[in-house]
């Protein structure tokens, strides 16, 4: 009996050393379980560097002069002597109208010149006043120039070497308000681009602008801002600026959309790998997150420029700044995370 009462105690025994050895053991191993519960990030150290200010901008290309080629008061036309596409010069005879008018006039003109002819003899003579003899002068002068302007818009020529970019009648339509043809230069070409008031001082006439058109992908352009415009509109707090670009091969065509993109001075801004950066699910922000004494906390920034695999950030991350880089899935602001050695 004695034996079988000392068996029970001594089994007690090596359970409870037992259970206490397993005790002592989770409880060695509790950091270490807390600590594998960590998320593990990678880190990196973000710094400033210069940065160029490119802006693009949207604009479509325009002859850099345009004419409209239209008599001064309705008409018939004769005929046209232009077609699209076609390269006309200075002085070339471009539209005729009719005629009926102009003919009339000359018929006028003919008859107060044979008039004024008669009257200036009488005057010689003593046989009309001086007044009469001047009133039929001044009529004589007021139809010559009607006679002038009629003949100006019955015979429309070209004011300028171009190309001829839109014809709007045909030959036997009646004028009635839009140009007959247009005639614009096209070596050059301009386009106007709206820049920001906040670098109205960045901008210098002269300066390049790279351009690039959907017609020609992978072809770049060069322009030079050729005029400022001296004010800034109070609504867009916009300014024009007017790039030129040379066109000797003619590629470039009035109405082509275009990107000119420009080199507006450069910043010191900080510079961190496009994998850092999250996007928070229902929004259209951008965050980073910044790694400070053991955790994690969510910054909102603004982005710049994208620059190959790096963003620009105008705010929001302080230079010197240590950025998650790698194991963002598990993150929550605020958590504790354990870091990649």
């Amino acid at each position: 009996m004695k034996h079988l009462i000392f068996s029970a105690a001594a089994c007690s025994l090596i359970l409870f050393a037992a259970c206490d050895s397993k005790k002592t053991s989770a409880d060695a191993q509790a950091p270490e379980a807390m600590a594998a519960m960590k998320p593990l990030v990678e880190l990196a150290e973000v710094e400033q560097e210069p940065v160029d200010q490119l802006q693009t901008y949207s604009a479509t290309i325009v002859g850099e002069v345009k004419n409209n080629i239209a008599p001064a008061s309705p008409a018939r036309i004769t005929r046209i002597y232009a077609e699209v596409g076609d390269r006309v010069r200075v002085g070339q005879r471009l539209v005729e109208m009719d005629k009926t008018s102009l003919n009339s006039q000359k018929m006028q003109l003919q008859n107060l010149e044979t008039e004024f002819d008669r009257i200036n003899e009488l005057y010689a003579v003593g046989g009309v006043s001086q007044s009469e003899w001047e009133s039929m002068k001044l009529q004589v002068e007021v139809m010559r120039a009607t006679l002038g302007t009629l003949e100006e818009n019955t015979i429309l020529v070209s004011p300028i070497n171009g190309v001829v970019t839109a014809r709007n009648y045909d030959n036997g339509d009646l004028y009635s308000g839009q140009p007959v043809l247009v005639v614009q230069t096209i070596d050059p070409v301009k386009l106007t681009v709206n820049v920001s008031e906040q670098y109205y001082s960045k901008v210098q006439k002269g300066d390049e602008v790279s351009i690039e058109l959907d017609a020609y992908p992978g072809e770049t352009f060069t322009a030079k801002v050729s005029l400022i415009y001296p004010t800034v509109d109070a609504m867009t707090h916009t300014f024009p600026v007017e790039l030129i670009v040379k066109n000797s091969d003619l590629k470039l065509r009035p109405g082509m959309f275009a990107r000119a993109t420009m080199n507006l001075g450069t910043e010191n801004h900080v510079v961190v790998p496009d994998i850092a950066i999250v996007k928070r699910a229902g929004s259209g922000d951008r965050y980073v997150y910044v790694y400070e004494n053991g955790r994690v906390n969510f910054c909102k920034v603004e982005l710049g420029q994208r620059m190959g695999d790096r963003y620009e950030l105008i705010s929001g991350v302080p230079n010197g700044a240590k950025i998650v880089v790698s194991g963002q899935a598990k993150l929550s602001d605020g958590k504790e995370v354990e870091v990649k050695e």
